[in-house]
């Protein structure tokens, strides 16, 4: 693709120039659109990190490395020390044909080294049901798992079951108690919830321990979970147990690890994580073993990344809801103190999602007492307005989600603006015959016709699509999709004002204008499909 080969041969040439000048280590490259007011396609603000390193001016920095390059098309060098690019049509229209031969291979970096990761998310006590925010998890989770796999790299999917301790004992009390009709314990768990899996239980559940009460109740919900992640669109590749743990002692083998790392202590009658000293995250020693002999859940959290880590997984990342932020620093040491390089565990944390009506703010589902289900949501505005919606917003912004928005059949909705888009292209193919114009691939020489402004603007944003998906891998995030998606239907609805399609009295610029429209739903299609959104035919 065409950024692709931008990107390599100015790799080499910055690297070749970074060596003679004495430079260590360049900063990475980095493209970005170029500012409506400059008449570029792209711009490369390298240069001035340049500067800054060698105590040189930039736009001097500029001027040589934009005399060694080879593109096709023009580099200008603009202060204070950007390089401007802008591709000559040929390798525009080169691209295009790049992109309709192999569409699902638009955005997988050539020569990329992949990783192996695994990305584990939604995990929770399977106590009740999936929650709001647990869709906006789902979502980030899993679109960022396909951007990952589209991009080149090796991911693994994982949902950690909470299926021990005392939670899971307050859930077996809770339902019994229901069952019982006695009060539920005050700790408990209060929802309506807890009613229909009492009133599931078989008849010999009058004889039941509230152990077995907690058995019944965990695969209850979790049937639930795995109901709603496969409506939502997430296929976890495993639902790992932390009742497999404690089953094959895998506790006891991380602490004997810990132990010959020299990083346990203990005292108080209880066993410690010793702090690893000024230059750590997390400056407190923290129990692993309380002084009664039992376990801390993150005794079991460390053993359950080590578990991920003697898998073959050499990336962990997790995300987490915004009450667990303050966790982030303690597991960050565990996991180097079980002698794992740095980078080698991450976390993202995704802000809270307050629901509204229009202006009015939704506060409870009346069925979970508690909280608002990601099932009741799905239910009101659909998958594809829940996906969406969620993917919009980095993890670390808070969010208003307006379910009458999701809900509207119009180009307010962000998500049916861009369906809309493949749903008119697709439209347009349908009616080609009856137009008089003889559908089939145009030709290098059919596209040279594609010189119109508009035409133009979306054969460039065509060609970034690539430099999207590589932004999301950077920022760990996909919200720089449904951006990008909205920034093309956009040009391709100004486009469609002002250029006419489908003319049988001039087939070759039909042909051609037909081509640039495949490419866009080709990218719309793809796009919404890294984001589990689907791209209708018809709407």
């Amino acid at each position: 693709m065409i950024l692709d080969e931008l990107r390599a041969s100015t790799q080499a040439r910055i690297n070749a120039w970074a060596a003679d000048a004495g430079l260590d280590r360049p900063a990475p490259l980095v493209f970005t659109p170029a500012p409506p007011h400059v008449a570029a396609d792209f711009s490369i603000p390298w240069p001035l990190a340049a500067g800054k390193a060698l105590g040189r001016k930039p736009l001097d920095i500029t001027r040589e490395l934009t005399a060694k390059l080879t593109i096709a098309g023009e580099a200008a060098a603009a202060p204070p020390g950007f390089i401007n690019i802008t591709f000559g049509g040929e390798a525009l229209t080169a691209n295009l044909l790049e992109l309709l031969r192999a569409p699902e291979r638009h955005g997988r970096e050539p020569g990329l080294v992949p990783r192996k990761i695994l990305l584990e998310f939604v995990s929770a006590n399977p106590t009740g049901p999936v929650h709001l925010a647990s869709g906006r998890a789902a979502t980030l989770g899993d679109a960022l798992a396909r951007v990952l796999r589209r991009r080149g790299h090796a991911v693994a999917i994982e949902n950690y079951v909470n299926d021990a301790g005392r939670q899971i004992e307050l859930l077996g009390l809770s339902v019994k108690a229901r069952y019982d009709n006695a009060s539920v314990p005050e700790d408990g768990y209060q929802g309506d919830y807890i009613k229909d899996i009492a009133a599931a239980a078989p008849a010999e559940a009058a004889g039941w321990t509230p152990q077995e009460f907690s058995r019944f109740a965990v695969e209850r919900m979790l049937a639930e979970h795995r109901a709603d992640m496969e409506e939502f669109g997430v296929a976890f590749d495993r639902w790992f147990r932390e009742s497999e743990l404690h089953g094959r002692r895998a506790l006891d083998g991380v602490l004997d690890k810990l132990k010959e790392l020299g990083r346990i202590k203990e005292q108080d009658g209880a066993v410690w994580l010793a702090a690893a000293g000024e230059d750590a995250e997390d400056d407190k020693d923290r129990v692993l073993v309380r002084s009664d002999g039992r376990p801390t859940y993150f005794l079991a959290d460390i053993a359950y990344h080590q578990d991920k880590l003697d898998r073959g997984h050499a990336e962990l990342i997790d995300i987490w809801g915004a009450d667990h932020h303050g966790y982030v620093p303690r597991m960050t040491d565990a996991v180097a103190a079980l002698g794992y390089p740095k980078g080698t565990f991450r976390v993202i944390i995704h802000q809270l999602v307050r629901l509204f009506r229009g202006k009015e703010a939704v506060k409870m589902s009346k069925r979970a007492g508690e909280f608002v289900t990601l099932r009741e949501l799905v239910d009101d505005v659909g998958v594809d307005a829940c996906r969406y919606f969620f993917a919009r917003h980095s993890p670390t912004a808070h969010m208003n989600f307006d379910i009458e928005l999701a809900k509207k059949r119009s180009q307010e909705n962000p998500v049916y603006y861009v369906q809309y888009v493949h749903a008119r292209i697709r439209s347009i193919f349908r009616e080609a015959p009856a137009k008089g114009v003889t559908p089939g691939p145009a030709s290098p020489e059919d596209l040279t016709r594609l010189r119109e402004p508009a035409e133009r603007a979306l054969l460039v944003k065509l060609a970034w699509f690539p430099e999207v998906l590589r932004v999301c891998e950077r920022d760990l995030s996909p919200h720089a999709l449904p951006t990008y998606l909205g920034e093309l239907a956009g040009l391709y609805h100004v486009f469609y004002e002002q250029c006419t399609v489908l003319d049988a009295a001039k087939q070759e610029r039909s042909r051609a204008r037909m081509a640039l429209c495949a490419g866009v739903a080709a990218v719309i299609k793809d796009g919404l499909g890294l984001l589990g959104v689907s791209a209708p035919e018809r709407m």
